[in-house]
């Protein structure tokens, strides 16, 4: 038995896109303690914690974001890191491969403002994207440009030549992504979001693929909402400071 197959059973029924391309083999690292009694998984700024709160296994968490599974790991963060670890919510979003109106989306896409053009993440977009703060992670969970482009998938708005808005993977699982949607603060407020997204949804399911969204807060909720998903359950983070 591999180390993932004697984790894998305490992420049971955990429904996130970056625990499934852990257990695949795909993204991210997973460790255990000694026993097998705690797990956790690394993908990206998250580290998913289940099993029996272990102190051992929570001093190896890198974080910046950790991801408890259970309220006796959020008393074990709240008593090791005390006031480092901020405790706030993000809302799990339902898969629903079926929930899509390609007829709205494309709506959505067809909306795109005046000045503004869409275009797919290639080779010599992703430098550009890696450089800046608000894009980077459309691209940074891949090896190289060319691995963003093969094994990724995602949409910037263009003003001028320049990416202003976008929406990429932030991880990919076999059969899916995890979206990462984002916009210049300069350029918020006029749609680009809202048209990136839905571009990126479609071209998703033309692939195969299940885009998986997760929420940060309520707006992102919103937007996920006006694309055809519907809101799951909220759950806690803590980012430890």
């Amino acid at each position: 038995m591999t180390d993932l197959e004697r984790i894998a059973p305490l992420f049971d029924g955990w429904e996130e896109t970056m625990i499934w391309s852990c257990l695949q083999g795909v993204m991210g690292r997973a460790e255990a303690n000694e026993d097998c009694t705690a797990g956790m998984i690394v993908s990206q700024d998250f580290t998913f914690l289940s099993g029996k709160p272990d102190i051992g296994l929570l001093e190896r968490a890198p974080g910046p974001i950790l991801v408890p599974r259970s309220e006796s790991w959020e008393w074990l963060i709240e008593l090791f890191f005390g006031e480092k670890a901020v405790k706030e919510t993000r809302y799990a979003i339902k898969k629903e491969p079926e929930a899509f109106d390609r007829k709205r989306l494309e709506g959505f896409v067809a909306a795109l403002p005046e000045g503004y053009e869409l275009r797919l993440i290639n080779e010599e977009l992703v430098p550009v994207l890696l450089a800046q703060a608000w894009s980077r992670d459309f691209c940074a969970a891949f090896d190289s440009p060319a691995d963003c482009c093969a094994r990724g998938v995602g949409v910037v708005a263009l003003h001028g030549g320049v990416p202003v808005a976008g929406a990429g993977s932030y991880c990919v699982s076999r059969g899916g992504i995890e979206i990462e949607i984002d916009t210049r603060a300069d350029h918020r407020q006029k749609g680009l979001a809202t048209a990136c997204g839905a571009r990126l949804i479609l071209e998703c399911l033309d692939r195969g693929l299940y885009p998986s969204w997760d929420a940060i807060d309520l707006r992102s909720v919103s937007l996920a909402e006006k694309l055809g998903y519907r809101r799951g359950e909220p759950y806690t983070v803590y980012w430890i400071g």
